[in-house]
């Protein structure tokens, strides 16, 4: 019975979060064949096939491979092992989900911090002998004075420990989400961004693309890095880099265990296979076709075959797509040619041997909940555009033209981040950017100029467990506290909000040319 009421309760919020724009616009607004179209868009093409790459990655443990290599790399000192642990994890959520990114790195950071505890409990049972003559040695000294200093040692020592672990799992779920607005389909939002730039103007001729958005979104993210990591440090630490990366016996003994947890489990995933080689070589394939396809600053190859009167006809998803599509076809191991050597067995093998994505693989790691989500809020998007409820309520934010544009960017980023504290920030981009669109034509505002750290905003969601899902992961291992996170993650926001105030009004001023109104924001194209 109660695993009946679980499949309906499911069942239900499914049915509520993607199928109601198809079941309720028709009846309202649109035709059906116009909310169907909002499914299967070229925006969700991109965010498709560049999750059935993160699938490939995953499946054979590159991404583990490139995580403990950063971290073999970066040294095993307490705060160059929090460094490390964030580039790398903010370096994966780049490509993969930042769930599957935190899901993977946490069972690393505990396993560091559990042989850390084991070899400090083991130093200090070798050491004694020389705490034993200490104290005879402070035996002169009052006994009360004696035990109240061992107690004081022993609670700052406690404290420490447990900071330690607070740092280590918070600055994993922090770099997940920062790590994520680096690229295009990183996550959720900067999807939207995308898909609402292409429904809402869409002579902006490809202004958006993976390209454009990495020259702007990457400083702004390893600021935002760099930024948390001396915050981490400030408020777990107190900045005591003197002690971090002291030369003492017992830090050496921590940083040797350390370095040796990431050895062993560097050394189980075994030497570079033939599947992993071929699956980096298709990433790196997709990487420098987006980058390539129009850089912008010189043609690119779209521009040989599959460009005509400044119209492309291949665009960021058909490259997602083709890698794809390479992966159900490039073999996992090598073809055996010795047919006159081979065995009864091997010849009775086929010849060409599996591919490095199956799909049933595929559909179970795919989050197809994800991809209608993005198709339902672009429905519903295309439904207030249609509506006209877009353009009344960025009408009665006409007020705010007597505000300073800088002020209003501060002002909507600030909203923003609070917002998606409490909702999905899919869902919270998909309501607002739409209105901010609206807003930016009423006063001649360039879109973008709100868009841009709206979308970005939408990330910092880095205060509360249930804000996302790499802080429930880490909030699930028990060393932290709702209280941890909220003082921790109010700071984080802030950061954030001003990191990305500063992008937008120095290198993105100068990028997307946000000083003027464009030409392609004069009209929407609306079709109903």
């Amino acid at each position: 019975m109660a695993s009946a009421l679980s499949y309906v309760s499911k069942f239900k919020s499914f049915v509520i979060l993607f199928v109601s724009p198809l079941l309720l616009l028709p009846l309202v607004i649109l035709m059906p064949a116009k909310v169907c179209v909002q499914y299967m868009k070229d925006t969700n093409m991109l965010f498709l096939g560049s999750l059935i790459v993160a699938v490939a990655v995953e499946r054979w443990n590159l991404h583990k491979r490139i995580a403990l290599r950063t971290l073999l790399w970066v040294g095993a000192k307490p705060a160059r092992l929090m460094l490390g642990f964030m580039v790398a994890t903010a370096l994966l959520s780049m490509w993969i989900s930042n769930t599957a990114t935190t899901a993977m790195m946490v069972p690393i950071v505990e396993a560091v911090l559990q042989q850390m505890e084991a070899t400090n409990a083991a130093s200090e049972a070798s050491l004694g002998a020389l705490e034993l003559v200490d104290k005879g040695k402070a035996g002169q000294l009052p006994e009360n004075q004696v035990t109240f200093e061992d107690l004081t040692m022993e609670k700052q020592e406690d404290r420490d420990k447990k900071n330690m672990c607070k740092a280590m799992n918070l600055c994993v779920c922090y770099a997940a989400s920062i790590g994520g607005t680096a690229t295009l389909t990183g996550t959720g939002p900067n999807v939207v961004l995308l898909g609402q730039m292409n429904e809402l103007f869409p002579d902006s001729k490809d202004l958006v693309n993976f390209a454009s958005w990495f020259g702007f979104a990457f400083p702004n993210m390893l600021l935002m890095l760099l930024l948390s990591w001396l915050w981490l440090q400030c408020i777990y630490m107190r900045f005591n880099f003197k002690k971090s990366c002291s030369c003492g016996i017992q830090s050496r003994n921590k940083e040797k265990a350390a370095y040796e947890v990431l050895q062993e489990e560097y050394k189980k995933l075994g030497p570079l296979s033939f599947a992993e080689v071929n699956v980096l070589v298709c990433f790196l394939l997709l990487i420098a076709l987006w980058f390539s396809r129009d850089p912008g600053f010189m043609p690119g190859w779209v521009s040989i075959a599959w460009m005509e009167d400044k119209k492309m006809y291949a665009s960021d998803a058909t490259v997602a797509i083709f890698v794809a599509i390479l992966l159900f076809i490039v073999p996992s191991r090598k073809p055996k040619f010795n047919f006159c050597t081979q065995t009864e067995e091997e010849m009775k093998t086929p010849f060409y041997p599996p591919p490095l994505l199956d799909w049933k693989a595929t559909q179970e790691k795919v989050p197809w909940g994800i991809v209608l989500l993005l198709g339902g809020g672009f429905a519903v998007a295309k439904g207030c555009e249609a509506s006209g409820l877009s353009e009344w309520m960025g009408k009665q934010m006409e007020p705010l033209s007597s505000v300073s544009p800088a002020a209003i960017t501060l002002i909507l980023s600030l909203l923003i981040a609070v917002t998606t504290e409490c909702t999905s920030n899919v869902a919270t981009t998909t309501l607002f950017l739409p209105i901010f669109a609206s807003m930016s034509r009423s006063i001649g505002l360039n879109p973008l100029y709100v868009m841009l750290p709206c979308t970005l905003s939408a990330s910092f969601a880095f205060m509360l467990p249930v804000a996302t899902p790499p802080n429930a992961i880490v909030f699930a291992y028990g060393h932290l506290k709702v209280s941890d996170m909220a003082k921790t993650g109010l700071m984080m926001n802030v950061i954030g909000v001003l990191c990305v105030f500063l992008s937008v009004n120095t290198w993105g001023r100068v990028m997307f040319d946000l000083d003027h109104f464009p030409d392609w924001a004069n009209v929407t194209h609306i079709k109903t």
